[in-house]
């Protein structure tokens, strides 16, 4: 397997921060598991560099990562007082009319790193999503998070019974060709793989500005995993 190269993922850059396209599988922050994180990929790269906020392991997509400390205490407060916009993409079990749809369901976190809805002791949380395609028993949905509660998308879309496919943890199913193409064969001895084999999200767009004021708009497009079950999605409706 080749080597992640973060140059190769930088979809923005300039004196003060960068952004790059995370690809799914690799954590943001140090990770027990592996040696491998973007964080460090990120100081080998810029001596400087901080992450900015952070996305789930299995969550691809745009990532801001700062040069300096003004920077990154900039764009921190940026996230703190809502002023960043983020626009995430997820495939969802089942077909949904989602239009502006505000959920508002309160967040409780567990220690295991599950959360799940609780109306009493639950934290605040708001996401806005939207319907993008409707597929034949899939949907592809925008998602607005306003706050960011942990798996704030992924808990939110279980409640309102549209688990994010293949989140298991959440209620997602395994997508699996056999399942869209009509007569498609399976070799006898072969184990059918999954198309997506991870939580079916993508950071698809953030927009934020900079210490200027400069307005920053950028879209991290869908990776290769992302992009063909979303083909197939297409094709075989």
């Amino acid at each position: 397997m080749k080597k992640f190269d973060i140059r190769d993922s930088i979809v923005y850059e300039d004196d003060d921060l960068f952004i790059i396209n995370k690809p799914p599988h690799i954590s943001t922050l140090e990770d027990r598991t592996s040696n491998v994180n973007i964080l460090t990929l990120a100081k080998e790269y810029c001596e400087g560099a901080q992450i900015c906020h952070r996305l789930d392991k299995e969550t691809s997509g745009a990532l801001i990562i700062a040069k300096n400390p003004e920077t990154y205490r900039h764009v921190s407060i940026a996230f703190e007082k809502r002023k960043v916009k983020k626009v995430y993409h997820a495939i969802v079990d089942g077909l949904h009319e989602f239009k502006d749809l505000e959920a508002t369901a309160p967040i409780k976190i567990l220690k295991k790193g599950i959360v799940f809805i609780d109306f009493k002791e639950g934290k605040d949380a708001l996401t806005y999503f939207d319907t993008v395609e409707a597929y034949k028993n899939h949907t592809l949905v925008a998602c607005r998070p306003i706050t960011g509660r942990m798996h704030q998308i992924r808990v939110h879309l279980s409640f309102l019974k549209a688990p994010i496919t293949s989140d298991e943890a959440y209620g997602g199913k395994p997508l699996y060709l056999s399942k869209l193409k009509k007569n498609y064969n399976i070799g006898k001895h072969e184990d059918e793989s999954p198309l997506i084999q991870r939580v079916a999200l993508h950071a698809y767009k953030v927009s934020f500005a900079d210490l200027t004021g400069k307005n920053i708009k950028i879209s991290a497009p869908y990776p290769k995993d992302f992009a063909v079950a979303v083909k197939q999605l297409s094709k075989n409706r």
